[in-house]
């Protein structure tokens, strides 16, 4: 049975690990400085982190699929690189639009460039986890992969947190910024020579590769990768599933923000405490099912957590309405991504596991397009319904929604083994 240390033995791997607290570490910092700014111009709307949240999803229908092809065709190392060093410099334009600007107009067009960019990032790194680990230990990778992100939850959004309530958003985009340059550097150390020894190699390359895009239809690659998840019987499960989880995650992702706000009366401190706590939550869980889950099937996982992770939803919502204390929250909080992370590990896992290498990343811009579809339509109808039925009525559906997902996967398959 393969072990976390064996897979950190992986250099590759560990420093494409390291590289990605650190990066989203900054990230977190940014979301904060970016919630901030939204508070102060409208304190307590929904409506107005759903236009905020818009700009940081729509890439992923705009630039998602086109993206997904390239990184099939192009280097994905150099590609994450690449796009860590343009985000790093793109966050540092923000505090100048902040400073000359009186609207917000030119940070969200900020912000739909870097997210933009990081479908690149995102679309190669997971594309390249099976090209740089044994398929025995994919498991392992993923769960240490998304470990990755959740470090960078429990741990930057607390920090952020306190961070920018202290010290104002600008700040939070200057350290951001940095710990995307960092994650550049990390990555680079994985192909330095090779960039060295090929760099005009690679440009006469990138000129073929050009003349060749616009030759071959790339509609016609999106439409494969398309084609795939309708048509394969696991991916069909994993689109499904991922829809419904993304579809609860974006109903809840504004409401959530705006009712730990007037439930505790802080902008961003409290916010990042509790966050802190389904971050920490989730990595433990996604420890835990990496290390003594890899014999049980992933789609049992699935229904059995999405259906513990609405009855905690539930508590939650409660639990902050009716006792607004931050321990018992964040209890709550800490049980429900122990139910969040074993979800995410096994959804990425059945994907890696299901595709082949050469259209992984239209695979991915796929996946990534339909789940988001989900995100994006119930964000703002959930923001829209929170001001006229209450903010903890559209948690509660969330909570109902996971739950009778998860009761349907587990009867659908009881049915299919008796």
């Amino acid at each position: 049975m393969a072990r976390f240390r064996d897979i950190l033995k992986n250099r590759s791997f560990l420093l494409l690990w390291l590289g990605q607290i650190i990066s989203n570490f900054g990230e977190k910092l940014t979301q904060m400085a970016l919630i901030a700014l939204v508070y102060k111009k409208a304190p307590g709307s929904a409506i107005d982190l759903a236009k905020l949240f818009f700009f940081i999803v729509i890439p992923v229908f705009i630039i998602g699929p086109v993206a997904g092809v390239y990184v099939d065709r192009w280097d994905r190392e150099r590609v994450m690189m690449i796009s860590d060093m343009l985000r790093g410099i793109l966050v540092l334009s923000i505090p100048f639009f902040i400073l000359f600007f009186k609207n917000l107009i030119p940070v969200y067009i900020a912000v739909f460039f870097i997210f933009s960019t990081t479908r690149f990032f995102f679309l190669s790194k997971m594309a390249i986890i099976p090209d740089i680990v044994p398929k025995g230990m994919l498991l392992i990778a993923n769960t240490l992969s998304d470990t990755t992100r959740i470090i960078a939850m429990f741990v930057g959004m607390l920090v952020a947190g306190v961070l920018v309530e202290r010290l104002g958003p600008v700040n939070g985009f200057y350290i951001n910024s940095l710990t995307y340059f960092i994650s550049a550097l990390f990555i680079s150390n994985m192909i330095v020579k090779r960039i060295i020894s090929h760099f005009r190699e690679d440009i006469l390359k990138a000129k073929d590769e050009i003349k060749k895009a616009i030759r071959k239809s790339v509609w016609s690659e999106i439409k494969e990768g398309i084609k795939f998840v309708v048509e394969h019987k696991e991916m069909n499960f994993v689109a499904k599933s991922f829809f419904v989880f993304m579809a609860g995650i974006g109903a809840m992702s504004c409401v959530i923000i705006v009712f730990i706000q007037e439930a505790f009366g802080s902008v961003t401190k409290d916010l990042g405490i509790l966050f802190m706590f389904l971050g920490l939550g989730a990595f433990v869980g996604m420890m835990l099912y990496g290390r003594f889950g890899q014999g049980i099937r992933k789609e049992k996982v699935i229904s059995t957590c999405m259906l513990s992770s609405g009855i905690f939803v539930v508590l939650f919502a409660a639990s902050a309405k009716l006792i607004p204390h931050l321990w018992v929250s964040g209890a709550a909080m800490f049980v429900l991504g122990l139910s969040i992370g074993p979800i995410i590990v096994s959804l990425n896992t059945m994907v890696h596991e299901s595709i082949p290498q050469e259209i992984r990343g239209r695979i991915f811009s796929s996946l990534e397009a339909v789940i988001h579809v989900g995100l994006l339509i119930f964000m703002f109808i959930a923001a829209y319904f929170a001001e006229h039925i209450g903010k903890i009525w559209i948690l509660v559906s969330c909570g109902v929604l996971f739950s009778l997902w998860g009761i349907s996967g587990i009867f659908t398959r009881q049915k299919k083994t008796g």
